[in-house]
């Protein structure tokens, strides 16, 4: 199994961005995807994931909408849509999968539902910088 990240970049506060995940080794069709970042010194960060079996999703309450989450099963490929990017959303961009046995992992933490980091298969990672 392989995912291979792409998309990020440089890119000025406002901006957006589209990041990709292509996928070989599995099909996405039942797989349940993520999406987390890691910024320099601090630990890394569950943004969004999609339930294989049903399509539904979840997002982390931090991203405030800005961030959504999408595939394509015919290229197994998936994606996570980035707007209004702020110099806080610097950081490695990863995508993770996991089997239809585990789903998406969300678990609670001090009474708030978080993604957990525990997916089969990642990434290497695609930098994404905001900056004026």
């Amino acid at each position: 199994v392989q995912l291979q990240a792409s998309g990020g970049g440089l890119v000025q506060p406002g901006g957006s961005l589209r990041l990709s995940c292509k996928v070989s080794g599995l099909s996405l069709d039942s797989y349940a995807i993520g999406w987390f970042r890691q910024a320099p010194g601090k630990e890394r960060e569950g943004l969004s994931c999609m339930h294989g079996s049903d399509g539904r999703t979840w997002y982390a309450d931090s991203l405030k909408g800005r961030f959504t989450i999408s595939k394509a099963n015919a290229k197994n490929v998936f994606y996570l849509q980035v707007n209004d990017l702020q110099p806080d959303d610097t950081a490695a961009y990863y995508c993770a999968t996991n089997p239809p046995t585990k789903g998406c992992g969300l678990t609670v933490v001090d009474g708030s539902l978080q993604l957990s980091s525990e997916y089969e298969n990642w990434g290497q990672g695609t930098q994404v910088t905001v900056s004026s």
